[in-house]
């Protein structure tokens, strides 16, 4: 264990699986003290035994963050039992198909309220902590945030929306000496899909098709997207915000196909 983020407060959002579990585990292993959000109570338990082998003793805290006040209590009980926050980082999400012609409100409600909103929302209100101990945000976004792709909207829409709340924070921040960034994947290996109604048929088949859709040849691992959300969290990383960092196998430079 190296010791980057030693008795630093790191709140990590869709810690359960994914990209966000990922990113509570390399936070933990450079000694930071995590404040674990997700949905699924026995998920968080797991990452808890995992984190425990690092050494660290996480925070767990089950919560919608679809519901503002279940945000906003993951925060107060963060600032509370560790004292503040160094750096959030947003990696909670939802993926859902649908075109302008058949996606619902009800769909697109559900879509930005996870993806933007909640964002927002945790941004604003751990603020002050950030503010007082010079932290940082990093934002999961997507390469979708970058370039349209058809049959994801909403998604779409919600990740660009993320990009541009990144930036507008940072300048607003700046001054104060709090970074914002946000890192956009292309395909990571992850449940989101799955989650997101694909079979796992259909997700091998995709899975497959990104393999030629990606430059590189390959999908990525939440590994990777970890180790540039704590680059960027990093002292290492001091004189930048307001960016949106593509690692996405060069899909953000394609055309469509």
């Amino acid at each position: 264990m190296d010791a980057d983020f030693a008795e630093k407060v790191v709140l990590v959002t869709g810690a359960t699986s994914g990209i966000g579990r990922a990113c509570a585990l390399r936070f933990a292993n450079a000694g930071a003290r995590i404040a674990a959000v997700g949905r699924n109570e026995k998920a968080l338990a797991t990452l808890s035994k995992e984190i425990g082998e690092a050494g660290g003793k996480p925070l767990l805290l089950t919560a919608d963050l679809s519901r503002a006040e279940e945000g906003e209590r993951v925060v107060q009980q963060t600032v509370e039992h560790a004292g503040g926050i160094d750096v959030l980082v947003n990696a909670a999400g939802h993926i859902a198909t649908g075109t302008i012609e058949d996606t619902s409100l009800e769909a697109w409600d559900e879509m930005l309220n996870i993806n933007l909103r909640a964002v927002f929302h945790l941004m604003q209100k751990a603020m002050p902590s950030l503010i007082d101990r010079r932290g940082n945000v990093v934002n999961v976004s997507s390469v979708t945030g970058l370039r349209s792709f058809p049959g994801v909207l909403a998604y779409c829409v919600s990740k660009a929306g993320v990009d541009q709340l990144t930036r507008c924070a940072a300048l607003e921040l700046a001054a104060q000496g709090v970074r914002v960034n946000a890192v956009n994947p292309g395909v990571v290996v992850t449940e989101i899909h799955k989650r997101g109604g694909m079979t796992d048929e259909q997700y091998d088949s995709f899975l497959e098709r990104s393999k030629q859709t990606h430059p590189l040849g390959r999908v990525g691992q939440t590994k990777e997207i970890a180790e540039l959300v704590f680059f960027l969290a990093s002292d290492r990383a001091s004189w930048i915000t307001g960016a949106t960092y593509s690692i996405d196998g060069g899909r953000a430079q394609t055309c469509a196909r």
